[in-house]
């Protein structure tokens, strides 16, 4: 598929070395505004830092989903982006250490700076009955080896797919791509388990009390549409600047954006139907969650969330060359980053602030912090590799080249060969 609008491959590349040292800095200033603001606020300094880091977090579970997928379908088209995905993926184990803080908080706080109720009515010995029916499940131990058991899982999975991703790149051989799809076969059911238990242990517990089975679905589905629009950004740059020119097609930037737009219809339908349920079953323990967030200036944050997470680009990406417009395509990822943080604001910010958002500058501070550091990674794993497979089995097909059977059989035993030494 091709369209004169999507120009990006004939443009001239932009000059980005000016930018080279602001992931330092931002990380530098924005760590030293977070240690400041901890010594100024401890509990503000924990729910500013918890909305940065769950807002990150999605980057790389949706880079590792995203991965897992391509394999799982055995997708061609994706094959010149699966290692942007790869890269997204193996923040995680970073990702899980940068968890500290809060785990800190857990343990050290004083009950007046505790982020999580549920520990403050444990340690005074007047547990409710949300935490006595959810026993085992809120407990500090429990928290503790959530933790431990979703760092390991993504850990081991980010690093084996692009362990076997790498290792493709110099042999070539099948093993590597039975491998990988033997992670994903596998990974799918943990990214879903481990996804689920980050966003009821470390989001919906702020709020112990409330119920939805619907919760770690919807936060997939709001990191996932991130990660996506994020993609497509690394994508057009990186074919700018000429590393993805000759292997990114006009097709890679059609199907990240109707990608875009299922996944913009998809966190509509979990978002309405978690509140459509709740709702029409009227039970006062789980419609506080919403009548917290009608009240003060929340109700009006629930409006953009609304009108700026789906109408917005729902009617925007409507239309199918749009898909392939830069002009209207990069302006819309920098609004699905924006909405993505302002719907993490609205999950965790009102149990801080029931009036409504308070901005302020120890959420800029914790924002710099973790996104200049996971640049630095991103960007140091990104120039340490070939910046594309090198020998995917669908790479001809991603490349709309046709290539005779019996060179594919030739190819596929001298992988074989190379494989065994030359040993049948």
């Amino acid at each position: 598929m091709s369209s004169p609008t999507h120009s990006s491959s004939h443009s001239a590349p932009f000059d980005l070395s000016a930018w080279r040292n602001v992931p330092t800095v931002l990380m530098v200033l924005g760590g030293a505004g977070a240690l400041l603001g901890a010594f100024l606020d401890v509990k503000h300094a924990a729910f500013s830092y918890l909305t940065a880091y769950m807002f990150f977090l999605s980057f790389g579970l949706g880079g590792l989903i995203l991965t897992i997928l391509h394999h799982l379908f055995d997708a061609s088209w994706s094959v010149p982006v699966r290692r942007i995905n790869e890269h997204l993926a193996n923040l995680l184990p970073m990702l899980a250490l940068l968890f500290l803080p809060i785990i800190i908080n857990v343990l050290t706080a004083g009950n007046d700076n505790l982020i999580y109720h549920w520990m403050v009515l444990i340690k005074e010995g007047k547990p409710d009955h949300a935490v006595t029916a959810k026993y085992p499940l809120f407990t500090v131990n429990s928290f503790l080896a959530a933790w431990v058991f979703c760092g390991v899982v993504w850990t081991v999975l980010a690093r084996g797919l692009r362990k076997h991703s790498l290792e493709q790149d110099k042999t070539g051989s099948i093993e590597c791509t039975r491998a990988m799809r033997r992670y994903s076969a596998a990974g799918v059911f943990l990214f879903a388990i481990t996804t689920t238990a980050a966003a009821i242990m470390w989001m919906k517990a702020l709020q112990h009390e409330w119920f939805s089975t619907m919760y770690g679905v919807y936060y997939f589905a709001g990191s996932t549409w991130t990660t996506i629009a994020t993609i497509y950004f690394l994508t057009w740059l990186l074919q700018r600047q000429g590393p993805l020119r000759e292997v990114v097609k006009y097709k890679t930037f059609y199907f990240l954006g109707s990608l875009l737009f299922a996944f913009t219809v998809f966190y509509a339908y979990v978002t309405f139907f978690q509140y459509f349920i709740i709702w029409n079953a009227n039970m006062p323990e789980e419609t506080f969650f919403y009548v917290a967030r009608e009240h003060g200036v929340w109700f009006w944050v629930s409006m953009v969330v609304i009108f700026g997470h789906f109408f917005g680009p729902f009617l925007t990406l409507l239309r199918i060359d749009v898909k392939l417009m830069p002009v209207i395509m990069i302006p819309l990822v920098a609004w699905v980053w924006l909405m993505h943080y302002v719907d993490m604001t609205f999950n965790i910010m009102p149990i801080m602030f029931p009036d409504g958002p308070h901005f302020h500058w120890l959420d800029f501070a914790c924002l710099a912090f973790i996104g200049g550091l996971l640049a630095r990674i991103f960007l140091k794993s990104l120039n340490s590799h070939p910046i594309f497979p090198q020998k995917d089995p669908r790479f001809a097909e991603a490349m709309d080249i046709h290539v005779p059977e019996g060179e594919v059989l030739k190819a596929a035993a001298r992988g074989v060969k190379a494989t065994t030494g030359g040993k049948h």
